[in-house]
């Protein structure tokens, strides 16, 4: 068995385009959501508040699956359909495992924090934790601007199995 098939260019081309759309989606929803986080933690207004943690939640629920899905698929699809591989160079398998991390985050802290914090802002309650709001966008924040950051520079080189003469099959 030899290695798996490289995608064409078109394909590999559009696979790309797609990624980078989804990630900086991705990165985008999450400065929105940090930005309405800190809006509903720091603005004493009741109606500011309900209003931010609603939009918060329209955010969770609706996009931030779906594009963080997107991004998750592309890269594989990327990774295993180019010479990179997945687990060929070390930068390409961190952003593997951290996107795997952010998205498992995402439905299960991100997304029931902020579902918790509409159910008591909607039933007329204060903020019941502003880390509810906070904590998630800021880590996966900081998460995709690092993976921004080692998709540029693409550090670290080779992993063992990527250093490894490939094999020959007769």
């Amino acid at each position: 068995m030899g290695p798996p098939p490289r995608l064409g260019r078109p394909a590999r081309r559009a696979a790309l385009v797609v990624h980078v759309i989804a990630s900086a989606g991705w990165l985008g929803l999450t400065l929105g959501l940090l930005t309405l986080g800190i809006t509903a933690a720091t603005d004493g207004s009741a109606v500011t508040v309900e209003a931010s943690v609603r939009a918060m939640k329209l955010f969770a629920d609706w996009l931030l699956l779906p594009v963080a899905f997107l991004t998750l698929l592309s890269g594989l699809l990327l990774s295993l359909g180019t010479t990179w591989g997945l687990a060929r160079y070390r930068w390409v398998y961190t952003k593997f495992w951290l996107t795997l991390a952010t998205t498992t985050a995402t439905v299960f802290a991100l997304r029931p924090g902020v579902n918790s914090a509409v159910t008591a802002v909607a039933a007329g309650g204060p903020l019941p934790d502003a880390g509810d709001v906070l904590f998630g966008p800021a880590v996966s924040l900081s998460a995709y601007v690092f993976m921004t950051v080692i998709s540029v520079l693409k550090p670290w080189g080779k992993t063992r199995r990527g250093s490894e003469r490939p094999r020959t099959f007769a």
